[in-house]
């Protein structure tokens, strides 16, 4: 284990935590088997199944970040994380396994970084492709409240552009 990088972890996270160890191990297993380096524009691409502690050392370790667009949040709640190279063609897909004894917090993150990771995840081929590189959208002007949001994000009502805010305060009486 780098303990220089899960410090870095950790001092972004705030804390250490077994949810961050999770994301943690999983990138370590992909950089090793799919030899990755930083991800300095989109590469590289992990897609989370969970918005929890792990995803901080995501981005730490691989550089994907939502605001690159290299880290799609796909919310299944399952503590999974698929990593793709756009380069390579290569992939993984690391899914936490069901812990089967009962551990106090630090056990639990001591077993995550240091068990053998076949105990820790079930390593697979992703079950779905890569998905597309970012795309920058026009910016429409909502006609109730005038601010802006991109074009996928409008919906039109009685022919005037909402906004999802208002869509949703207008038509569902939020």
């Amino acid at each position: 284990m780098n303990k220089e990088l899960w410090k870095k972890c950790v001092n972004f996270h705030g804390h250490e935590c077994p949810g961050l160890a999770i994301g943690f191990r999983a990138c370590e297993i992909a950089v090793e088997k799919m030899d990755l380096k930083f991800s300095s524009d989109e590469e590289l691409v992990c897609v989370t199944e969970n918005d929890a502690c792990g995803v901080d050392a995501v981005q730490v370790i691989t550089g994907c970040t939502l605001g690159k667009g290299n880290l799609v949040y796909r919310g299944t709640g399952k503590m999974a994380f698929t990593f793709f190279n756009r380069k390579s063609g290569k992939s993984i897909r690391l899914i936490m396994k069901k812990f089967t004894s009962e551990m106090s917090r630090e056990e639990r993150q001591k077993y995550i970084l240091e068990a053998p990771e076949d105990q820790v995840f079930s390593i697979k081929k992703p079950n779905f492709t890569v998905p597309n590189t970012a795309r920058l959208f026009n910016t429409i002007i909502c006609d109730r409240c005038g601010e802006g949001a991109p074009e996928h994000k409008i919906r039109i009502n009685n022919a005037e552009k909402l906004c999802l805010d208002c869509f949703e305060k207008y038509t569902r009486g939020w």
